[in-house]
């Protein structure tokens, strides 16, 4: 399998080799042994810092739709109502999963390069009245951050849960769960953590865990085992030592940074990425630069070209990107810029790619 010298995929990222050598390591059993539980302890806490909240994180084996479905499966029963606001792949996409649930769903859409506008969020939910509202911070196909705190104000003022996807964005950008109101909060390791997809990580607030007891589903992405589990030393399923080490590692290193300094440092290298696509001629997708994702940029395809045929000239210079997914597919190209790719020289050599790319074109 070919690799390339300049990653810059959407997740999952490039991954340290500081976080490769935990995978090295050979561990006992992580259902039976006392530091296992010490090392779980260790990065909820941990979270519980990047992710700025008191709530319990949960840590399960599983990428970062294990998060999503369980946290949807933990609180709905059949018939609950769920409020979808939506502005990208994701957010419409949460929408359809509620439904498979058995919930009936509401989406208040926005357009794909754009965010919500609070005002039309509140009119739904005052009306609809929702169990759940979910939102997406950071729609990775389309490279837009979405502002939390005015969406989880209002649903605690219309007591509904409040489910966030912020996989993409959780530890490159102020995400203040607490703050924001954020009932269950969802994480994958691929993305800023610069883990393999091998682990999602769900926040949960006291109201919500009331709700997973009431609802009672049992399944290998619950989130009720969790509640209780590690402090009991009884865990659903045998955990990846080897990929909580990664984390461990990986959170470590996000902390000794400092998290002004990770966010400044994506802001920078966001910002970087943005004004030398627009030099070379190329449009961004968002609608406006003050929501463009720090952690992902989105662009228009250029003119005259064609998915596959962009795609295969960068990587012909050694240079990986990522497409865009339903809407977005062959119109919408993506530059990565997270956790371990959210570094300026590696995303300078990018750009210096795609110049020349066009150039020769």
């Amino acid at each position: 399998m070919k690799t390339y010298s300049i990653p810059l995929v959407p997740g999952p990222v490039s991954v340290p080799q500081a976080v490769r050598n935990a995978y090295l390591t050979d561990f006992g059993s992580a259902d039976l042994e006392e530091e296992f539980f010490e090392l779980y302890a260790d990065c909820e806490a941990k979270l519980q810092q990047v992710l700025e909240t008191q709530n319990d994180v949960t840590i399960q084996t599983g990428e970062g739709m294990l998060a999503l479905w369980g946290a949807l499966k933990s609180v709905l029963r059949p018939g609950d109502r769920v409020l979808a606001v939506a502005n990208g792949v994701f957010g419409y996409g949460i929408g359809d999963m509620a439904k498979q649930v058995g919930a009936e769903v509401e989406v208040v859409g926005f357009g794909y390069d754009d965010v919500p506008d609070p005002a039309q969020v509140r009119e739904a939910a005052e009306r609809f009245r929702p169990r759940l509202i979910t939102a997406v911070h950071c729609e990775t196909p389309s490279g837009t951050l979405t502002p939390l705190h005015d969406l989880g104000l209002i649903a605690r003022q219309t007591d509904a849960l409040f489910y966030v996807d912020f996989v993409a964005s959780g530890g490159g950008v102020p995400v203040r769960v607490d703050a924001s109101f954020i009932d269950l909060g969802l994480l994958g390791s691929q993305k800023v953590l610069s883990l393999p997809p091998d682990l999602s990580m769900v926040s949960v607030s006291p109201q919500a865990w009331r709700v997973i007891e009431e609802v009672n589903y049992v399944g290998y992405d619950a989130l009720a085992p969790w509640r209780t589990g590690p402090e009991d030393r009884y865990l659903p399923y045998t955990h990846n030592w080897h990929a909580m080490t990664g984390l461990q590692v990986s959170l470590d290193a996000l902390l000794a940074e400092g998290l002004p300094n990770v966010y400044r440092r994506h802001d920078e290298v966001a910002a970087f990425c943005r004004q030398r696509l627009q030099e070379i001629g190329i449009d961004l997708w968002p609608a406006r630069d003050e929501i463009a994702s720090p952690t992902v940029t989105a662009a228009k395809l250029p003119e005259g070209w064609t998915w596959p045929a962009f795609d295969a000239a960068l990587r012909e210079h050694g240079m990986v990107i990522g497409g865009s997914y339903g809407p977005l597919a062959e119109k919408v190209f993506r530059v990565g810029h997270m956790g371990s790719q959210a570094d300026i020289d590696l995303v300078m050599r990018g750009m210096d790619v795609v110049e020349r790319v066009m150039r020769n074109a």
